[in-house]
């Protein structure tokens, strides 16, 4: 059975992992996207943040102790001034003590005159009454932007002066900028870790899904011998065994197709050829018109042999059919199996065969379709009786086992080779030593046989010992009639 092929599905096998690549490339990029702009903003407010904390802190504590000393005249500028020139130095920023005029008292890393008067010109502490801080150059003290603090200095209830911290916006930006650098540097070792998951993506997704998908191409194309193997215990194994246990199933289908259908024509064309033969040997004058009697009986009995294969052959498709209704009642097996016996008196009377009943009790009820269970019981018998030799004897015999009823057919005829049992059950198989035997036969009697008690839910099973003979075993669901009838 080939099954439509549409070149598409090779299109998105090849673009599959292409996409996936691509999705990675997007995350990238959106990546270094997002930290260059959201997470640079975010970097540099956090700094400049951290910036006027830290400063105000060291304003506030000059204030508290260096200045406010200074006012109290414990200590000496110049000793202020030593002191906040090394702690400017630390902390990388500009250091002023101001008065409340704006005349600057000392200035970190400039001393100055004490009898000289500098003023930060325009200087307005009151800017920093809703604020920690303000940006720019402080009232053009300093030629490039800075971040500057204020803290005031008080005593006796007043503001002596006030202490002014002062950092370039460059400092801050370059922190700022480290702190980007090492979120760059942190994204690319996140790409780099994901790259782990694309590798097993590769070897654990996208390699057993190429198998696979090349697989299903190979069985769509017809190939339904097609081999592949996913070393996986997940989905994806599970996924690959199905699909070939899939494929061995419809190979195996196709091959039994193929076979039926050679068996069915091999079955029709030996009759045909046997009357075609016949028939033309009649009409030409081969055989001569006083034999004409004899070679009609041997032509009507090929018709008969198509016929029993015809109906044989309708029977197997029936029980086939799903959805087939049994009629199941309650019904005497034993008075079904000594009727099926009866039928075949005249037979086994010609051949010297001699059927033995070992029935279980007089009535024996099981719950079945009686007729399809009496054809069942036909066929095995008709089976029995070919290939036993004359002068032998065919058990039919009933057993109870609790909620079933055993049922045995046995002959002591030619047996069936160990290796041929397994296959007897198949349409039109035949073994060789039944070849010999029977000419007539078409090879579905035990395919019936099998098919109307799988019908039924039950089985049947062989046991033959070739030269010894063969026993046909099946059972059947006990009716709960015998049980009124022991009452």
């Amino acid at each position: 059975m080939r099954l439509p092929f549409h070149p598409g599905v090779f299109y998105l096998r090849k673009t599959l992992y292409l996409k996936f690549i691509l999705a990675y490339i997007l995350f990238g990029i959106f990546g270094f996207i997002a930290v260059a702009t959201f997470v640079s903003s975010m970097l540099t407010d956090y700094c400049r943040s951290d910036a006027v904390d830290r400063l105000y802190r060291e304003a506030t504590q000059i204030a508290n102790t260096y200045a406010a000393d200074l006012y109290k005249s414990e200590v000496s500028i110049d000793s202020v001034y030593r002191q906040l020139t090394v702690l400017s130095e630390y902390i990388d920023s500009d250091i002023l003590i101001l008065n409340p005029s704006g005349r600057i008292v000392v200035r970190s890393g400039e001393k100055i005159d004490p009898n000289s008067e500098i003023y930060v010109d325009g200087f307005n502490p009151t800017v920093f009454a809703d604020t920690l801080y303000i940006e720019g150059n402080f009232w053009d003290t300093y030629t490039e932007d800075h971040l500057s603090v204020l803290a005031p200095i008080t005593g006796n209830y007043r503001i002596s002066g006030y202490v002014i911290i002062s950092q370039a916006q460059s400092v801050i930006s370059s922190a700022a900028v480290n702190l980007l650098n090492i979120s760059y540097i942190m994204l690319l070792i996140l790409l780099l870790l994901s790259m782990i998951i694309l590798i097993f993506f590769t070897e654990i997704v996208y390699v057993p899904l190429k198998k696979i998908t090349t697989a299903t191409e190979q069985y769509a194309a017809g190939n339904m011998h097609y081999r592949f193997s996913v070393d996986s215990e997940d989905e994806m194994g599970y996924l690959a065994a199905i699909l070939q246990y899939m494929a061995s199933e419809i190979a195996r289908s196709e091959d039994d197709q193929k076979k039926f259908i050679a068996n069915v024509s091999h079955d029709f064309r030996s009759p045909l050829t046997s009357i075609r033969g016949f028939l033309e040997a009649m009409l030409d004058g081969t055989i001569p018109p006083e034999k004409h009697e004899k070679y009609l009986q041997t032509v009507l009995n090929e018709t008969d042999r198509l016929t029993k294969l015809t109906n044989g052959l309708l029977t197997l498709n029936n029980l086939n059919t799903d959805g087939m209704l049994l009629q199941k009642s309650d019904f005497d097996i034993n008075d079904t199996i000594r009727s099926v016996a009866a039928s075949f008196e005249d037979i086994c009377r010609r051949k010297s065969v001699r059927i033995e009943l070992v029935l279980s009790g007089q009535q024996l009820f099981v719950t079945a379709d009686r007729d399809k269970i009496q054809q069942v019981l036909y066929n095995l018998t008709d089976n029995a009786i070919k290939f036993s030799p004359a002068s032998s004897s065919i058990r039919m015999e009933t057993t109870e086992q609790r909620s079933k009823v055993l049922v045995s057919v046995r002959d002591f005829g030619i047996g069936i080779p160990k290796e041929d049992q397994k296959y007897i059950f198949d349409r039109f198989y035949k073994t060789d030593l039944s070849r010999g035997k029977d000419k007539r036969g078409t090879g579905l009697g035990l395919s019936i046989v099998r098919e109307i008690l799988k019908a039924h839910g039950e089985n049947i099973n062989v046991i033959s010992t070739e030269g010894v003979g063969s026993e046909f075993l099946f059972t059947l669901p006990r009716s709960p009639v015998n049980d009124e009838l022991d009452d």
